[in-house]
């Protein structure tokens, strides 16, 4: 006599967890056979011998990442993924699979942030296997990804651009903030309510709104870099500035910036301290190799901005000063970054 079914979960954390193993294989598909991806206490995964594994993990607050009067919890779970993602492709690597924590307080609509989640997934080419539940204050979710880097060069570090490697950014930078900037003057003019499905009816502007709710990992580019012999390399994910500055000092080299790329609609000091952008800055000392490069794979031509110098105290933009901005946690403890 077979054994008894047992009775079916009628709610609680048990049945979301089903709906959100559904969601799943609606979205990306099912797992390949001799894999086992959500729903038990660990996913299986076929594990091929590798040369480099890389492995990172980024976290998301509400009221420090995303206001959700701006955007939609599917906005939200676009972001979470993509900004882990993009932490592979600044290491010139592929995103393979990828778990998820995510906690919220009760009515938290997690069934359309996994849904968004899943979309970036599929977009990016890297599976969503597993995950976590929890209860807390605020919506935070916490994604971790396992990338590789294949045959060829090895991982590409923000620590090995040199004197005189040019330095390339693969697109204009400051999008995100101004679509920051657009929404939050469109939730002033309702009186705070909610705007999280508002488009400007212009295209420019809506294209700065859409680069806020869900930015593109550049994992292409990234790739292609690596391979074309780029020498240093970081997402650009808290400005422009900042995130030079950390290339420039983990590199020991100085930095000699002619131009901002800025996005159509943005301004400079967006560019430069806005954050959440996600294209990559590349420094090479083969900078007509890497142009051809991302011409053969038909990637968008990177944007020359400058150079690193030999003064590792030199910080130039333009005749002036390249400022210290972006974005920086303030936790207990830490003090500012110089």
């Amino acid at each position: 006599m077979p054994d008894p079914k047992p009775p079916p979960v009628e709610g609680g954390e048990d049945a979301l967890l089903e709906v959100i193993a559904e969601l799943l294989v609606a979205t990306q598909g099912a797992a390949p056979d001799g894999e086992l991806w959500s729903g038990d206490d660990a996913a299986v995964l076929a594990a091929p011998p590798l040369p480099s594994a890389l492995l990172t993990v980024d976290a998301l607050v509400e009221g420090v990442h995303v206001d959700l009067r701006l955007s939609t919890p599917e906005d939200l779970g676009w972001k979470a993924f993509s900004a882990a993602v993009s932490d592979i492709g600044a290491m010139g690597g592929r995103p393979g699979h990828a778990v998820a924590a995510l906690g919220g307080p009760p009515g938290t609509e997690v069934e359309r942030i996994v849904a968004g989640m899943a979309q970036a997934a599929a977009a990016c080419g890297c599976p969503l296997v597993g995950g976590d539940l929890t209860g807390a204050p605020v919506v935070v979710v916490s994604t971790t990804v396992l990338g590789s880097l294949g045959a060829g060069p090895p991982a590409v570090t923000r620590s090995g651009a040199k004197p005189k490697d040019q330095l390339f950014s693969t697109g204009p930078l400051g999008a995100s903030a101004a679509g920051l900037r657009i929404l939050r003057a469109e939730v002033l003019a309702a009186q705070g309510g909610d705007c999280s499905t508002w488009v400007p009816d212009d295209s420019r502007r809506a294209a700065l709104v859409a680069a806020h709710r869900r930015p593109r990992a550049r994992l292409d580019e990234g790739w292609v870099a690596r391979q074309a012999g780029a020498s240093a390399m970081l997402d650009c994910s808290d400005g422009l500035s900042i995130d030079l500055h950390r290339l420039a000092r983990a590199s020991g080299v100085g930095l000699a910036i002619a131009s901002v790329p800025v996005a159509p609609g943005a301004t400079e000091e967006e560019a430069l301290g806005g954050g959440e952008d996600y294209e990559l800055l590349i420094a090479t000392d083969a900078p007509d190799a890497l142009l051809a490069a991302f011409g053969a794979a038909g990637l968008r031509e990177p944007l020359r901005i400058g150079e690193c110098t030999a003064d590792p105290a030199e910080r130039r933009l333009g005749e002036g000063s390249l400022p210290l901005v972006g974005w920086q946690h303030r936790l207990y403890g830490a003090k500012p970054e110089s």
